[in-house]
This record gives structure tokens, sequence and C-alpha cells, in this order.
């Protein structure tokens, strides 16, 4: 007979799956528009649908532990954040998708000192790093990865801030589907930086939370 305590392991597991599911993603999508992969920026599409399935199947586990258990106090906060972090991950997913989307459009190769200008090569390694604080985070319940994404946010909503003056000073050297695409990009990544930085807000009070309760019972 399954009880609450295995049914929260099991939607521990699920949800670290879609994490490492949409990390892929991403580390992909890096070399997909570092390296003008379309190959890559295809396969991305396509496992879309994967990460999708995923999201209902923890949604419904979600709403499944609900109604058959009424989960409580920290129980019922971690089955709450557990839906609300999968959202979050769809989107970021989403976002990944998006860009990849651009490359496999794009008829020519971005130039090399153009993405250099807009710090993407810093901006999609900062974002990653943030991926990789994540998942530690909630893999092992360590606010102090959590709390190092807020930091790292920092410096993408700087690049993003740079990138319109960017795109100007180069308004007339490159065509401007392109640059449109990159301005874009920089915005799509911000985005999914601050995705992360909710989700890494998430844990830190969902892990509090449960120490607090541990606290009490001493």
């Amino acid at each position: 007979m399954l009880t609450i305590e295995k049914e929260l392991f099991d939607l521990k597991k699920e949800l670290l799956n879609m994490f490492l599911m949409v990390e892929s993603q991403w580390e992909k999508g890096t070399t997909a528009l570092l390296e003008f992969d379309q190959d890559i920026a295809e396969e991305i599409t396509i496992s879309e649908n994967r990460i999708n399935a995923q999201e209902l199947k923890i949604d419904r586990d979600c709403e499944n532990i609900i109604a058959l258990y009424s989960p409580v106090a920290i129980d019922l906060r971690f089955v709450l954040s557990a839906f609300k972090i999968n959202h979050a991950l769809e989107r970021v997913a989403d976002i990944a998708q998006g860009i990849a989307e651009y490359v496999a459009e794009s008829e020519n190769k971005y130039p090399e000192n153009l993405i250099n200008e807009l710090r993407l090569p810093e901006m999609l390694t900062q974002f990653n790093s943030m991926m990789d604080d994540v998942v530690e985070a909630f893999e092992n319940e360590d606010t102090k990865s959590a709390r190092k994404i807020f930091k790292k946010d920092k410096l993408l909503n700087h690049i993003n801030a740079d990138a319109s003056n960017v795109i100007i000073n180069n308004i007339d050297k490159y065509e401007k589907d392109m640059l449109l695409y990159l301005l874009s990009t920089v915005r799509k990544i911000e985005r999914a930086g601050d995705s992360i930085k909710n989700i890494g807000e998430e844990i830190i009070f969902h892990i509090d939370a449960k120490s607090i309760k541990h606290k009490d019972k001493s």
C-alpha cells in the first residue's frame, strides 16, 4: 500500500528528472547557438514533447496526492512548491526551444564578433551555472546553492540592459532580422534566469519551513 511518504519521494524524483531534462535542453541550446548547429537546434524542438509530457505527469501526481492524502503543513507546502517549480521549469524549457527555433530558421551563421559583443557566451555560461546551482539546491535541499543564483542573475540583467545599445551600434552592419533574433535571444535568456531565480526562492522557502518544523519538534 502506498503511503504519502512514498508518494512525496516519487514526486521529488520525477521533479528532479524534469530539472535534468531542462538542464540538458539548455546545454544543447548553448551549443546550437554558439556553434550555429542547426541539427542540435532541431533536436531541442523534438525533445520539447518529452518535457511537456513530463510536466503533465507531475501535475497529475500533485493533484492525486492532494486528492488521496489531503496533505497538511510541510507536506502540502512541498506539493504546492513542486507544482510551481514544475511550471517554471516548463517555461524555461519553452525559452530554450524558442532560441533553438531562431537558430534553425536562420539562413546565415551569426557573426562571432557580434555574438561576443552582446556577451552571449558569458551570458549562457552564467545561466548554465545557475541551472547547476538550482539542481544542486533541489536535489540536496541546499539553501547555500540556491542563494548563489541571486547574485549570478544580476549579471544576466546587466548584459540584457546593455544589449539594445549593442544592437543600435550595429544596425547598419548586419541584417535587421538577425539583429532582432539576437536581441530577442538575450531577452529570452534574461527571462529564463528570472524563472530560475524564482525556483531558487521557492526551494529556500520550502527548506526553511522544513527546518522550522524540525526545530519545533525538538
